[in-house]
């Protein structure tokens, strides 16, 4: 019988067969065989049986993947790499450097964490990652996920280690019909069940390639998956229905003014944003505070860095977040020598524009700043 999970109350009979699950190696098995011969090849991972990565590289590209593609990581892992090869050169790194070689990979808040997490592993642990979740989940940014990957992956130690990917996965070979996120629970404890003691980390590997090649999203691949013939999704033709979501909440949109002023000699007014909160830490082109109301001129005018002969410039930045929608209008103006030697009093300091790149400049100032270049370069 398939394995069945689902929001209904299970039977003794389906009880039963969980346990005899439990105890069944051959769905581990069949999918280790598989990823013997299919695993991707990824700069972090050593080929399957091989010796165990060096955890630096592990907790590093776990660190980057969270909410990112494969595809985006790899230019940014094998950059931190050449630029910080060890813990410990990472550790000794400025924020500043390493917020700005995050910039484009989003959640800043990671990259925050991974230097903090860098600096308590080189000068408190030995430049030594711990060998076991409990531990690992001490460190700054290490959540149940990373330190479960961490563990498995660079340890060899057994720990369950669930992603989108591997939920995917467990969802439909159990028939898991609670919509996520509600299922979380139940998905993390039917992973549980199929997780082998040996290999534990090829096997979380393993879970992981074959959401992102075979049993994907939309049009899963049933007929190359080692788990088909006991997947009680596909034995119930509702694969491709499965995980269920909650429906999500319609995001809301903020609004901002930007100012764009620049100095005498060309350079831009940046200032640095609160160490907590959104985007902490990095650097900004000053702004109105985000709210959803549009702001009216006398009141953006006020918020304005200086007072100076503001204009508006043509069109509208727009960027999303997890959890809102962006829009920022641009406003330009030309501080004289006198104001742009009072750049203390602005919070701020004067950036070369080509030296602008060197920033730790997030993805929507990289468009802000975008947008001003193009409308100022044209004197709109």
């Amino acid at each position: 019988m398939a394995p069945v999970a689902s929001s209904r109350t299970r039977s003794p009979a389906s009880e039963g067969s969980q346990q005899t699950r439990r105890r069944d190696p051959r769905a581990a098995a069949r999918l280790l065989d598989w990823y013997d011969r299919h695993a991707r090849r990824l700069p972090w991972r050593s080929p399957p049986g091989d010796a165990l990565p060096d955890p630096y590289r592990v907790w590093l590209s776990e660190i980057m993947l969270q909410q990112t593609t494969v595809a985006t990581v790899g230019p940014y892992f094998a950059a931190f790499l050449a630029r910080w090869p060890t813990v410990g050169d990472l550790a000794a790194a400025p924020l500043d450097d390493v917020l700005t070689a995050w910039a484009g990979l989003g959640y800043y808040a990671r990259a925050r964490n991974l230097h903090r997490c860098a600096q308590v592993v080189a000068t408190e642990l030995g430049g030594v990652f711990p060998d076991c979740e409990a531990e690992l989940l001490k460190l700054p940014g290490i959540g149940r996920y990373t330190a479960a990957a961490v563990a498995a992956i660079a340890f060899g130690r057994r720990a369950v280690v669930v992603d989108g990917n591997v939920e995917r996965v467990v969802a439909r070979y159990f028939r898991v019909e609670t919509p996520l996120p509600g299922a979380k629970p139940d998905l993390h404890r039917l992973a549980d069940t199929l997780t082998p003691d040996d290999r534990a980390g090829d096997f979380a590997q393993a879970m992981m390639d074959l959401g992102a090649t075979v049993c994907l999203p939309r049009g899963p691949k049933c007929l190359l998956c080692p788990l088909e013939a006991d997947c009680a999704a596909k034995a119930a033709g509702v694969a491709q229905e499965l995980p269920r979501r909650q429906p999500k909440a319609a995001k809301p949109t903020r609004r901002a003014v930007a100012f764009w002023l620049q100095g005498p000699g060309g350079a831009l007014l940046l200032r640095r944003r609160p160490e907590k909160g959104l985007l902490g830490g990095m650097m900004e082109v000053p702004s109105t505070d985000w709210r959803a109301a549009p702001w009216d001129d006398s009141e953006a005018e006020r918020a304005a860095p200086l007072a100076a002969s503001w204009r508006e410039l043509p069109g509208v930045v727009r960027h999303t977040f997890t959890h809102f929608h962006f829009e920022v209008t641009v406003w330009a103006a030309q501080a004289d020598k006198r104001q742009a030697d009072t750049s203390k009093d602005l919070d701020g300091r004067w950036v070369a524009l080509d030296g602008l790149a060197d920033e730790a400049l997030p993805t929507v100032m990289r468009k802000i700043i975008e947008h001003g270049l193009i409308h100022t370069a044209a004197g709109s």
